[in-house]
C-alpha cells in the first residue's frame, strides 16, 4: 500500500457531474448539499476520491466551464460555506476531494476579459489571445473551434482585433505567454488549496499555450472513413495546442502543489493523435501526478487497442503515471459506446469494470458507470449542450451521458429531485438501472464495482503490480499484473477457450468456467486468477503439426 502522500498512487476516484447528482432544494437542477447528502453511497462503493466538475460562478454557456470568478460558487450550486461543510463530510468518511480547474479560458462575462476586450493599452489588455485582422479583414489564421462549428476567432471592434477561443465564443482563451496570467492561475489553485482540497483536475490541459507566429494548422493527416462533423476534425492542431512551452508551466503547477503535501494533479490530455504519448510526456519530470486522454474514451474495444496505449505509456514515460477512466461527462457511456461487443448489456458493463479496475495505475470512474448506466437517447429539443446543438444529428452532444442519476425507481424522478422536472430528461432505461434495484441483487452490477473496487484495495498487485501482456490472439486479453495475478478477458459475445498450466486460487470469475488446466472464456468474461510462479497458456485448438513441438510461453515472471 502507498503512503499518504502518494494515496493517489492507484487510487480510484469517483467523477461526480453536480447538476446531476442530487438535487436538495427541487430546482431540477442537482447541487453541493445534494452531493453531501449522497456522500455516504460513495464511500459505500470502496473509492479513493470524489471529483466535482466545476461549481464555480459561470453563466454556465458551457455547464460551468466557463469560469466568471474562480474563488467562488455559483449560486445554483449553493455557496462556499456548502462546499465547506461537503468536504469536512467527505473527509469524515475517508474521501479525498479533487475539484475541476479551468485554466485555459475563462468566460467572456469574467471581469478580466471585460478590461480586455475595451482597449489595447488597459491593465488586462494582453491576458488573453489576441491578434490583428489580415489586410482582408479576415482572421489571422484558419484555427477552428471545437464547439461552435466554425473559426476559433472573434471580432472586437473595440480593439480593432479578434480574440482567440479554443471552444466557444464565449470562452476567451487566456495568454499563457504572459507570466501574469500564469501567477494568477497559480494563485488560484492556492485558494483552494489552503480551503483544503486534495487536488485538482486540470480541464483541457495540453491547450494552454498557443504558437506565438500564428501559423496556420495543416489538414488532418488521419484518413477519414465517415463523414466528418466538426470542422475541428479536419484540421492537425499541430500550432493551435500541444506546445513545448507547456511542459515549463506544469513544472510550475507541480511546484505549487508540492507546498502542500498529499495534494494531487490530474491532467486531461484532450487529443485524438497522440494522447498516450502527450499523457506520457506530462506525467514525467515532476510535472502532473497523473493524467488521461481519450484513447481509452473511444469506439475502439479490442485486446490489441487497450495493449497497445497501456504498452505505449509505459514505455515513454519510466517515471510517470496515467489515469485511466472509460466514461465521463464529455463521451457518450461505454456500455452503449461499445454494445455490439457485449453478449448482454449487463455482461458488458461487468467485463468493463474488471477490465478498468485491473489495469496498473489511476482510474476514474463516473456516476452512474457503476449501475451499468445506458447512454440517454435525447431528441433536439431535450438538448442543453452546445456541442450537439451546433452539430447535431452528426454529433448528438454530451447531454445523453449527464442525464441525472437515478436512486430510486419507484419515486418521482427516479429520487434526483422533487422538481415537476429535471434539467435533462429521465428516460425509463435509466430508470431500469436505479441504485434501489441493484443494492440488494448480490449479481448487480453496483455489486460487482465494490466486489472488484475491495479486491483492488486487498490486493497489492492490482494497485502497485507492474503489467506483462501475454500473447494470445483477438478477442482475448491476458496480462500479469505483478508476479501473481493474472487477467483473462473475452472480448467479445463469443466463447474461446484456453489451455493454462499453473493455476492457483481463482479469485474473481464472472462468465468463465475452470476446470484443472482447461479454461473457457464465455462471453464477454472476465477473470482475475493468482498463479504458481510458472504459467503456461495457449490457446485450446488443434495447432499446426509444425508448430506442436515448439514450447509454450512462460508468463509470470514479471519484474
Amino acid at each position: 500500500m502507498t503512503s499518504d502522500a502518494n494515496w493517489w498512487r492507484g487510487s480510484v476516484t469517483y467523477q461526480v457531474y453536480p447538476r446531476s447528482f442530487q438535487d436538495s432544494n427541487g430546482d431540477g437542477i442537482g447541487d453541493i448539499t445534494g452531493i453531501t447528502q449522497r456522500l455516504p453511497y460513495i464511500a459505500s462503493l470502496g473509492v479513493d476520491a470524489v471529483w466535482l466538475s466545476p461549481v464555480f460562478t459561470s453563466p454556465m454557456a458551457d455547464m460551468g466551464y466557463d469560469v466568471s470568478n474562480y474563488t467562488d460558487i455559483d449560486a445554483l450550486f449553493g455557496t462556499l460555506e456548502d462546499f465547506d461543510a461537503m468536504m469536512s463530510v467527505a473527509h469524515c468518511l475517508g474521501l479525498k476531494v479533487i475539484i475541476d480547474q479551468v485554466l485555459s479560458h475563462s468566460s467572456h462575462e469574467h471581469p478580466f476579459f471585460q478590461e480586455s476586450r475595451q482597449s489595447r493599452d488597459n491593465p488586462k489588455a494582453d491576458w488573453y489571445v489576441w491578434a490583428d485582422p489580415n489586410l482582408d479583414g479576415t482572421p489571422p489564421n484558419n484555427w477552428q473551434a471545437i464547439f461552435n462549428g466554425g473559426g476559433a476567432w472573434e471580432w472586437e471592434p473595440r480593439r480593432q482585433q479578434y480574440y482567440f477561443h479554443n471552444f466557444l465564443k464565449e470562452q476567451p482563451d487566456f495568454n499563457f505567454h504572459n507570466p501574469e496570467v500564469q501567477e494568477w492561475l497559480l494563485s488560484v489553485l492556492r485558494f483552494w488549496l489552503d480551503r483544503g482540497v486534495d487536488g485538482f483536475r486540470l480541464d483541457t490541459v495540453n491547450f494552454y499555450f498557443h504558437d506565438l507566429k500564428l501559423r496556420n494548422n495543416p489538414a488532418d493527416y488521419v484518413e477519414k472513413t465517415g463523414p466528418v462533423g466538426r470542422l475541428y476534425d479536419m484540421q492537425y492542431p499541430l500550432f493551435s495546442k500541444n506546445q513545448p512551452e507547456n511542459l515549463d508551466f506544469l513544472k510550475k503547477l507541480r511546484a505549487v502543489l508540492d507546498e502542500y503535501p498529499g495534494r494531487t494533479l490530474i491532467g486531461e490530455i484532450g487529443d485524438h493523435h497522440h494522447g498516450t504519448e502527450l499523457m506520457a510526456a506530462y506525467t514525467s519530470d515532476n510535472r502532473l501526478h497523473m493524467a488521461y486522454s481519450f484513447d481509452l474514451l473511444s469506439d475502439e474495444f479490442s485486446a490489441s487497442h487497450f495493449r497497445h496505449h497501456i504498452e505505449t505509456f509505459f514505455d515513454k514515460a519510466q517515471d510517470g503515471w496515467p489515469c485511466w477512466a472509460f466514461s465521463n461527462h464529455d463521451v457518450s457511456r461505454h456500455p452503449s459506446r461499445w454494445a455490439e461487443h457485449g453478449i448482454t448489456h449487463k455482461a458488458l458493463a461487468k467485463q468493463s469494470a474488471t477490465l478498468l479496475l485491473s489495469l496498473q495505475g489511476s482510474v476514474c470512474i463516473y456516476q452512474g458507470e457503476e449501475l451499468g448506466q445506458s447512454e440517454t437517447e435525447l431528441a433536439y429539443d431535450e438538448l442543453t449542450d452546445p456541442q450537439g446543438l451546433n452539430y447535431w444529428p452528426a454529433d448528438k452532444g454530451r447531454d445523453g451521458c449527464r442525464t441525472p442519476m437515478v436512486w430510486d425507481d419507484t419515486v418521482l424522478n427516479g429520487g434526483f429531485t422533487s422538481a415537476e422536472k429535471p434539467w435533462l430528461p429521465i428516460k425509463r432505461p435509466q430508470l431500469a438501472n436505479a441504485v434501489s434495484l441493484q443494492e440488494d441483487a448480490s449479481d448487480s452490477v453496483l455489486n460487482h464495482y465494490r466486489r472488484m473496487l475491495h479486491l483492488r484495495r486487498e490486493i497489492p498487485e492490482l494497485r502497485d503490480g507492474k503489467t506483462r501482456f501475454l500473447e494470445t490472439e483477438e478477442p482475448v486479453l491476458a496480462f500479469m499484473r505483478g508476479q501473481r495475478i493474472l487477467c483473462l478477458f473475452n472480448l467479445s459475445p463469443h466463447p474461446q477457450s484456453l489451455a493454462i498450466e499453473g493455476i492457483g486460487d481463482v479469485l474473481l470469475n464472472e462468465g468463465g468456467t475452470v476446470e484443472n488446466e482447461s479454461v473457457t472464456l464465455h462471453p464477454n468474461a472476465a477473470l482475475i486468477i493468482e498463479v504458481r510462479s510458472s504459467v503456461a497458456i495457449q490457446p485450446q485448438v488443434e495447432l499446426d503439426p509444425e508448430l506442436k513441438d515448439k514450447p509454450l510461453e512462460k508468463v509470470g515472471q514479471t519484474e
